[in-house]
């Protein structure tokens, strides 16, 4: 009797879900697949830094810590010292100089050893030298571009120009890690078949997906569906002046975004920190609404307030649900991965496929640097390489 379940070079069966190379299915490969580094992705919310404080990051496997100097200006180094391997978000900032407390070894921005707080029995101060990453503010968020850092410029955080003109749009602000893969979050906020799991709140109900299609890196869709139908949240929806009869979405990867009537809107940036954990970010923004039972619209400077409220009330128990479902949906998989695959939303088949090709061009990409390298017989440097090599398929960077 044959059996699809993954085996080990020996011929066992495979302890759980395969490894990129060995997935044979999408799903499995979507499962597997990470995110391209070569990309700027949210990390924190920049007052969550402040000037003298240090904070620990994770991407896909890689520790990176993450700092404000007393000049206010951002930084962020591997998170390990050279000398003992400790975690810098451990140490402490002193002046714009991360320093391990362990040793006392002190790091400027671009990763070197610039001090140490002990006796060099006669020797010279060694060159030593972590990896630093570009890191910049926008938004309200933090954005770490965790590739080839000679990239970064020619990348772009969204553009989000509701937020950053002179009138800037009520907003909310929601983020979770949450113990699942990030295509299980990517699916989840752009597949609007499971209203059920929604009921009480009900954002949307007898969504019929209308559109969707691959163009580049993004994928789009459109679903005819009722938006803000809550017992609470629905009274403050201006359905005289935004059509709420339907949704547009994107997976603009590896963001997501979706639009309502050009009034709501909103960004979800995931945060892939290892092959079953996700850090994910949610900003809803909002041109207007009315007070409830009149056709006058809220006052603007009332709401800041009102998002706050509804922020409590509806937002953050709805996103809660979701959390709920992609962490029961995790263990699912990991227990059923070589189930037969059953999807029935067109969309969601789309965004495997590009979380997929995305992944496989990053792994060629990096392949093809890895054989010039040795072809230039590049290596031997105390420093590590810039960009870091490929990430192995659980998300861990490979030795040697």
């Amino acid at each position: 009797m044959s059996s699809d379940r993954p085996t080990t070079p020996a011929g066992r069966p495979a302890a759980g879900p395969p490894d990129f190379a060995d997935a044979r299915n999408k799903r499995q490969k979507a499962r597997a697949a990470g995110l391209d580094p070569d990309y700027w992705y949210a990390v924190e919310y920049e007052h969550a830094v402040t000037p003298g404080q240090v904070v620990g990051t994770r991407f896909w496997g890689r520790d990176i810590a993450l700092y404000r100097g007393e000049d206010g200006t951002l930084r962020a180094l591997e998170d390990r010292c050279a000398h003992r391997q400790l975690a810098l978000s451990r140490g402490q900032v002193e002046g714009c100089h991360l320093t391990c407390m362990y040793h006392g070894w002190s790091y400027d921005g671009t990763g070197r050893v610039v001090h140490y707080a002990h006796d060099l029995f006669g020797r010279a101060q060694p060159e030593v030298k972590v990896r630093s990453y570009p890191v910049t503010a926008r938004h309200g968020l933090i954005w770490l571009f965790p590739g080839d850092p000679t990239l970064a410029q020619g990348r772009r955080i969204p553009d989000i120009p509701e937020l950053d003109g002179p009138r800037p749009w009520a907003r909310i602000d929601a983020d979770y890690t949450w113990r699942a893969h990030h295509s299980m979050i990517i699916d989840n906020v752009s597949d609007f078949t499971h209203a059920y799991l929604h009921r009480k709140y009900r954002p949307f109900w007898d969504a019929r997906l209308t559109h969707c299609e691959t163009v580049g890196d993004t994928v789009r869709l459109s679903y005819d569906t009722v938006i803000g139908g809550g017992r609470l949240t629905g009274r403050f929806v201006d359905r005289r002046r935004v059509d709420t009869t339907s949704i547009d979405l994107a997976y603009e990867y590896p963001y997501q975004r979706s639009d309502t009537g050009g009034a709501i809107k909103h960004w979800c940036f995931v945060l892939p920190m290892d092959r079953t954990t996700t850090r994910v970010f949610f900003l809803f923004y909002f041109d207007a609404l009315k007070i409830p039972g009149t056709r006058a619209r809220v006052p603007r400077p009332l709401m800041g307030p009102l998002m706050k409220a509804a922020a409590v009330l509806a937002v953050r128990p709805l996103l809660r649900q979701d959390g709920t479902a992609v962490e029961a949906e995790q263990e699912g998989y990991e227990r059923n991965f070589a189930s037969p695959l059953v999807e029935l939303n067109p969309a969601v088949h789309l965004f495997q496929d590009l979380t997929i090709r995305k992944w496989e061009q990053y792994l060629e990409r990096e392949k093809a640097t890895s054989v010039r390298r040795r072809s230039s017989g590049a290596g031997g440097s105390s420093a590590p390489p810039a960009p870091a090599g490929p990430l192995a398929p659980d998300g861990v960077p490979p030795r040697g």
